[in-house]
């Protein structure tokens, strides 16, 4: 599945039609067709946030919602984990991992599940 948030609206984005064609969303997309089970059993959907500038991928854990965004330019691919409410601070992310864009879809794929598995995010 595919969402859209712009100006604070969240849509879905039907694959096709209006579905968004930059390098971040067919990465994205690739990706997510290689997550293993305990990835897309985690409710697992692109988003394309114009109003946070990035696309990624959104997994429903244990915890709230984790985003691994996707890189624009030479910059790493992000785990981040989205905070219900800002924290005392006011932050409302927390960013768990980067890591270089030397990995194909396949290897940020397994990272990626393997990382919210052994920390406990994903069942």
């Amino acid at each position: 599945m595919e969402i859209q948030i712009s100006d604070g609206i969240v849509r879905r984005v039907r694959g096709g039609q209006d579905a968004p064609m930059t390098c971040q969303a067919i990465l994205a997309r690739a990706i997510a067709d290689l997550l293993s089970l305990p990835g897309r059993r985690a409710q697992a959907a692109i988003v394309h946030n114009n109003d946070a500038d990035y696309t990624g991928i959104r997994f429903a854990t244990k915890a709230g919602w984790v985003v691994l965004e996707m890189p624009t330019g030479d910059q790493p691919y992000r785990l981040v984990h989205e905070l219900p409410e800002p924290d005392e601070h006011g932050r409302t992310e927390v960013e768990m991992r980067r890591f270089p864009q030397i990995y194909k879809p396949h290897g940020i794929a397994h990272i990626t599940t393997e990382f919210l598995l052994s920390r406990g995010f994903l069942a």
